[in-house]
């Protein structure tokens, strides 16, 4: 007689259960996702509408930022470059690439939490996925941290300090940031669509993250014993994939490897979050 073990197949008295609507939930969010990205053409549309709303009146409009952040390096580059004795010739390109970098991240953080909720009439009026909305705020982002690039380019010309062949490792550094941002746009769009808390709690968090994030001062004024953990903060790693090949010669490979896993991370929690949830998206903003 076969012992227990081999008995295969239903059990008398057991209780299978099968979510029927997970295929189907699957299959929506990919499919969202591909149509969103074949209509990109209609996120720009609606960026750059964002941009001239935005600066209506204004006579620079986006270039008042480009002005804003001028001052900013300059200033604190005088004022840091002597505080922690070090020429302004070499401390004036890191603290341009660092602050544009991160004002450049921290704006994509921050709206990301508005990015569903600002299109609220939208959604609840027009059957648009809402990998538009994501795409939106990310392509609005862009386009205003473009205008800071001239920035970088004046401060090269000024100080001599132009980059060599390795800047062009700077390209896959913007393709993981351009990553996190759209995780980030879809997952904390939806997260503060259903919590209204959680935006304060962000910007106070990011805060927080530009003292402890080497953006003003150097990895290299740390005891190598301490700087080895630096890898571990998420926005140095992917900060430092877009500004080490500009002005420090290029990333570590701890760096890059660190910066691929938090990008993988990222984007398969918010692809989790919205297979889960992106039914409840209309009811939620």
């Amino acid at each position: 007689m076969p012992d227990g073990s081999a008995i295969s197949g239903p059990q008398p008295g057991a209780l299978y259960v099968f979510d029927a609507s997970r295929p189907r939930r699957i299959a929506a969010a990919l499919g969202d996702i591909a149509t969103g990205l074949r209509r990109v053409r209609l996120s720009v549309a609606l960026a750059s509408l964002d941009i001239r709303n935005r600066y209506r009146g204004s006579v620079l409009g986006p270039f008042w930022l480009t002005l804003s952040t001028a001052a900013m390096v300059g200033g604190l580059g005088l004022l840091y470059s002597s505080l922690f004795k070090m020429s302004l010739a070499e401390y004036l390109p890191f603290i341009a690439v660092s602050l544009i970098v991160w004002n450049t991240i921290n704006a994509i953080v921050t709206d990301a939490c508005t990015s569903l909720t600002s299109a609220e009439g939208i959604i609840r009026q027009l059957p648009l996925p809402y990998t538009v909305h994501v795409l939106r705020c990310v392509w609005r982002n862009a386009v205003i941290a473009a205008h800071n690039l001239p920035i970088i380019l004046a401060v090269f010309l000024a100080t001599g300090a132009w980059p060599g062949w390795e800047a062009w490792q700077a390209l896959p550094g913007l393709a993981l940031l351009g990553i996190n941002a759209c995780a980030l746009a879809l997952f904390l769009g939806m997260l503060c669509a259903r919590f209204r808390d959680i935006p304060p709690i962000v910007g106070s968090v990011m805060q927080l993250a530009f003292f402890l994030s080497p953006v003003i001062w150097k990895p290299e004024l740390l005891e190598p014993s301490r700087a080895a953990w630096l890898p571990l903060n998420p926005f140095y790693a992917v900060m430092e994939t877009v500004r080490g090949p500009l002005v420090e010669g290029g990333a570590s490979a701890t760096v890059w490897v660190a910066a691929v896993v938090y990008t993988a991370a990222m984007a398969g929690i918010a692809l989790a979050f919205f297979i889960r949830f992106r039914g409840r998206i209309a009811f939620w903003v």
